[in-house]
């Protein structure tokens, strides 16, 4: 049995329970209201219906919870059945009792049909509800095992194909890796050269510029050398000819200091000799004036130690004075001695 046909069962027994229950809801009013008008009071008559639809409606309630709870898997425990009971025994009770008062033993047996068919119908009816319950469920656990077996092996197979995938990335991962491994190490070999290369380049460089320095620090400190022995000789010879500057000027200033000797003696010979019997010679008479200018005599002495006027003395003390010079008669002297 599938669940197409519990289904189709499940509404046949739904459909002929309420069949049933219809039937004897219908059969009941119409049988115990007469009882219930022949026991009320004059003038509420009309109340005579009420207590078999109540009672009836319980019979629904019961029947139609029940239905609920047997589908549900459930149970409402002793009270659902004691309320069926009840409403049961009820029915039968009223659908009876006129028929009971009488003593219409058919009547009572008559009557008795529709309560006992509804009672029976109720249990029976949450019986087949609950065996329905329970093989639905069962159909749907073993659908439901079905359900989760087809999942699984689609979700074995999405694994399986999931890891199929994940090693093939994985694979062409790995295969990626090693070829960029094996680039970057070819790269890596090509930049050693490389910078192997420019080190030998750079050495072979800083090699030649080396020995550039070199030469250019040997030709400098030759040039250095060169210039030192230059400046060393320039000042030997700087040092030669101020030695013989200083010589020859020792020697000129011992021949000054001499002559000046010579003038002095002669110009104290001259002062020492006082006045002359005569006039002397013009030439005698400016040796005599210049070494009285230079002893610092007055001009009236040289006049007497020359024998010429003191007016010609004066004139040649004005021009030894012009003249700014110690010895402004050398030249004539010095033409007097040659």
């Amino acid at each position: 049995m599938n669940a197409v046909q519990i289904r189709s069962s499940e509404r046949a027994l739904s459909a002929g329970t309420w069949l049933i229950v219809g039937g004897a809801m219908l059969y009941s009013v119409l049988t115990v209201t007469p009882l219930m008008a022949d026991h009320t009071p004059p003038g509420w008559g009309w109340t005579a219906p009420i207590l078999p639809l109540v009672v009836d409606a319980a019979v629904v309630i019961v029947v139609r919870l029940d239905s609920v709870l047997a589908r549900l898997g459930g149970h409402g425990g002793l009270w659902p059945v004691a309320l069926r009971w009840m409403t049961g025994a009820m029915t039968l009770a009223l659908n009876i009792g006129a028929s009971a008062l009488a003593g219409d033993l058919v009547g009572v047996a008559v009557h008795s049909v529709a309560p006992l068919l509804l009672i029976v119908t109720a249990e029976a009816g949450l019986a087949y509800r609950r065996a329905l319950t329970a093989a639905v469920l069962g159909l749907e656990a073993k659908e439901q095992e079905k359900r989760q077996a087809r999942e699984k092996a689609v979700q074995d197979r999405e694994d399986t194909r999931q890891q199929r995938v994940r090693e093939q990335r994985d694979h062409e991962a790995k295969l990626a890796r090693e070829q960029r491994e094996h680039e970057a190490r070819l790269a890596r070999e090509a930049a050693d050269r490389q910078d192997r290369v420019r080190r030998e380049e750079y050495e072979r460089t800083q090699a030649t510029a080396a020995a550039e320095r070199a030469d250019a620090e040997r030709h400098k400190h030759e040039r250095e050398q060169q210039q030192a022995d230059r400046e060393r000789a320039e000042r030997e010879t700087a040092q030669q000819r101020a030695l013989e500057a200083r010589q020859r000027e020792a020697a000129e200033r011992h021949q000054r200091e001499r002559e000046q000797e010579r003038l002095d003696r002669e110009r104290a010979e001259l002062l020492a000799a006082g006045p002359p019997a005569e006039k002397l010679g013009e030439a005698q008479a400016r040796k005599t004036v210049e070494a009285a200018f230079t002893a610092g005599l007055a001009v009236r002495v040289a006049a007497e130690l020359t024998g010429w006027s003191v007016g010609w003395a004066s004139n040649r003390y004005q021009e030894l004075r012009d003249t700014n010079t110690p010895a402004p008669t050398r030249p004539a002297l010095e033409g007097a001695h040659s």
